[in-house]
């Protein structure tokens, strides 16, 4: 059986509303215990994020669900032509965010398509990782033959787990206990890390016949979970033994004053494992498919913060896989972390940039915080 080669034929984004500037994150997102944060300048300056997106009003409430603004993403992917949508014959949806538990996240993003037709969906869970995991499954798909045209998207809406409601019953819980009424770093942390957003790839087994498309190589992936413990987590907390325990083995109360559903994340265990981890998969990926990095011509690491840039930069020349930065291709600063959309939206930034020429290389890296495991993939401008 002979395999088909597959392509991205055409990429999108969409963002909610206007962007938001660091001076007017707590206008959206609220005080905590009616207190300006005291770890909110750090974390800016080190992350290097200028500005991002919420799906919110300033008085907190919601304008798009998750679902509705992957919709919108798929449904840019055919702005010239509306009625190519009912080509899709597979929808893949990574995001770390869903709006619920069932239905699958896939399923209510097709139920904002009526256009389309009946249609396979997917829906990998998982963090920044699911919207790679989207993606691999849809090239995998047409690779196989399986589908003739599909579409993979990444998206998030963190910013409704980001609200200061989410944390008010900790605060005052703290308060009356007589303790710091400050919520730990572990939880404030990432409130100034996250945006919100939407991006979809159209899939195709047949290249664009006027313009450029991008040739996928090969997609490779990595867990280190039987190494590390869990980093990041939500609906969950992280107990001395290093183990999580689940939301459902606590009580309605403790979900609350706890703030058991909100997203925390481990930063020393971050700090000291994220990139050394990463370089290991980088140089497995490429030694697996003969390919040297001074071959790479764009290079798209999926970064939290700019905080690891250099720190990435240098892993890679330790391990002999380096690549110089006039190679590097982020936009963290102007869109902030997206999570499961960060690659999409800079694989798409650079689609439609007018830069890209026929046989260069683009290398993706996206790694997920979680319990420590990485996504992998070529692509080739043809």
């Amino acid at each position: 059986m002979s395999l088909n080669e597959v392509y991205i034929i055409n990429t999108s984004s969409f963002f909610p509303n206007n962007p938001v500037s660091n001076d007017e994150m707590e206008e959206y997102l609220g005080y905590i215990n009616d207190t300006p944060s005291r770890s909110k300048a750090i974390v800016l300056r080190n992350n290097g994020i200028k500005r991002r997106f919420y799906a919110l009003t300033k008085e907190g409430v919601p304008t798009h669900t998750n679902a509705q603004m992957t919709a919108l993403a798929v449904e840019a992917l055919f702005k010239d032509d509306p009625t190519e949508i009912k080509k899709i014959e597979l929808l893949s949806t990574g995001t770390s965010t869903p709006d619920q538990m069932m239905p699958s996240h896939a399923a209510m993003v097709h139920g904002w398509l009526p256009q389309t037709n009946p249609i396979e969906v997917v829906s990998p869970s998982g963090v920044c990782c699911a919207g790679m995991h989207a993606f691999k499954y849809a090239y995998l798909s047409t690779r196989a033959g399986n589908v003739h045209d599909a579409v993979a998207t990444g998206s998030e809406r963190f910013s409704v787990s980001l609200l200061s409601s989410n944390f008010e019953d900790e605060a005052k819980r703290l308060k009356e206990l007589m303790e710091d009424p400050y919520i730990g770093f572990e939880k404030e942390f990432l409130r100034w890390m996250l945006s919100d957003g939407a991006a979809a790839f159209h899939i195709s087994n047949k290249k664009n016949d006027n313009g450029i498309s991008l040739k996928v190589e090969w997609m490779e992936g990595f867990s280190y979970a039987n190494e590390l413990s869990a980093c990041m987590y939500q609906g969950a907390d992280k107990l001395k033994d290093g183990t999580l325990k689940g939301y459902q083995d606590y009580t309605p109360e403790e979900l609350t004053t706890q703030s058991i559903l909100s997203i925390k994340q481990d930063v020393k265990l971050l700090s000291k494992n994220i990139v050394l981890y990463g370089g290991y998969g980088v140089s497995a990926s490429l030694k697996k498919h003969g390919v040297k990095s001074s071959e790479i011509d764009y290079f798209l690491p999926h970064m939290s913060s700019e905080f690891f840039k250099d720190k990435i930069y240098q892993q890679l020349i330790a391990n002999e896989t380096g690549i110089m930065y006039d190679k590097w291709f982020v936009n963290l600063t102007q869109v902030g972390n997206v999570g499961a959309a960060s690659v999409y939206l800079m694989v798409d930034e650079l689609f439609h940039s007018g830069k890209l020429k026929k046989g260069q290389k683009i290398f993706l890296l996206v790694p997920e915080s979680a319990r420590f495991s990485y996504m992998y993939c070529m692509l080739t401008v043809c």
